[in-house]
């Protein structure tokens, strides 16, 4: 019998009653977060329950038929009731360990994802264009709602930087991984040699909060409004209706202009300072708390090249991975499901040795 089993199940029968107490607790429908919190881990943990239960039936009866044989008591029925329940036992640990991976508290929220390009001029506007094209199909894809909420167009047809708010449940969980530097590999249409330019888009990945969960003092933000403007810089709207957001204390700026109203595109502004300033907090704990997930997973950080997009060979590798999928073939009809598998599957396995480490989560 696994004395790791036997901690970790003693660990699931405190952590229970403590739930059902809060639970109990008149005073909890009072605060929503704490509410929020409770049920959550009640809900995420409900299977750990019925297993540990089950854990605990099976050690029972491996000591019953161990108590029974050692009495002199050598009848078949009872070694082939000892050998079902103890093989009962050892399935069950990985299977404990399993349903006690926590997951990230904010995978069902829906999120917002900034796409800028980098180093590459032309060619990396362009590159960001086509990511913007590739996250909407994938979107779509899974049954998620896509919102452009800005664009800054660059000269070519490319793109500068665009933010999407992509909707549904999931939505985070769906895109959290395509954080970071994103490297394509191709010859440019305006490359009459045939050279293979390298360049370069960043990605940011921010699960969408409200109110209540990042509270903004209007004092801390700075408002300037502007009219807006298009490619070259060019005026697009006669009006100051552009909002650009400062926030004082972190010095996050957040711009928009797609919107002809100012009130909506300072509305769109705040949603996305909310998500910068939660993401920030989020990045905070992660520090504070372990190194281990972000050193295998990929922190999410611009500097940290993530992927690279190769045309000439077709292909699309994840380098936290070690995945390559085809280029045209999945990709760019927005076909990352085996991306995105894969790093979710290297996410939870951290998260599955962390917690053999630390036991339940708090």
């Amino acid at each position: 019998m696994s004395t790791g089993a036997r901690s970790l199940v003693d660990q699931i029968v405190r952590t229970r009653a403590e739930l059902s107490d809060a639970l109990a607790d008149p005073d909890l429908s009072a605060d929503r977060s704490r509410y929020a919190d409770v049920n959550r881990r009640w809900s995420h943990l409900a299977e750990a329950f019925t297993l540990a239960d089950s854990w605990e039936d099976a050690t029972g009866r491996v000591a019953e038929a161990r108590d029974l044989l050692a009495e002199g008591d050598g009848d078949d029925d009872i070694r082939s009731l000892l050998d079902d329940a103890e093989r009962e036992l050892a399935e069950l640990e990985p299977r404990i360990r399993e349903a006690l991976i926590e997951p990230d508290p904010d995978d069902d929220r829906d999120t917002l994802v900034e796409i800028r390009a980098a180093a590459g001029g032309e060619e990396a506007a362009l590159f960001a264009r086509d990511l913007l094209d590739v996250y909407t199909r994938y979107a779509e894809s899974r049954g998620l709602k896509v919102e452009l909420m800005s664009t800054s167009e660059a000269d070519a047809g490319g793109l500068r930087e665009a933010t999407i708010a992509v909707k549904g449940n999931g939505a985070f969980a769906v895109f959290k991984h395509e954080a970071g530097v994103h490297r394509v590999q191709r010859v440019p249409a305006t490359e009459s040699q045939g050279r293979i330019h390298t360049s370069t888009a960043t990605v940011a990945v921010l699960p969408e909060v409200e109110d209540v969960d990042v509270t903004i003092d209007r004092n801390d933000v700075k408002r300037d409004v502007y009219r807006s403007s298009g490619p070259g810089g060019q005026s697009v709207n006669t009006t100051d209706s552009a909002v650009r957001l400062t926030h004082l204390p972190t010095g996050i700026v957040v711009s928009m202009q797609d919107e002809k109203s100012q009130l909506q595109n300072f509305e769109r502004a705040m949603r996305v300072l909310r998500a910068r300033l939660y993401e920030r907090a989020r990045e905070e704990r992660a520090r504070e708390m372990s190194t281990a997930r972000k050193s295998s997973i990929g922190s999410g950080d611009r500097s940290e090249k993530v992927r690279t997009y190769n045309y000439p060979q077709n292909r699309v590798t994840d380098h936290r991975v070690g995945v390559t999928v085809p280029l045209r073939e999945q990709v760019l009809v927005g076909n990352l499901t085996a991306l995105t598998d894969a790093l979710t599957a290297q996410e939870r396995q951290q998260r599955l040795e962390e917690q053999s480490d630390g036991g339940v989560t708090e």
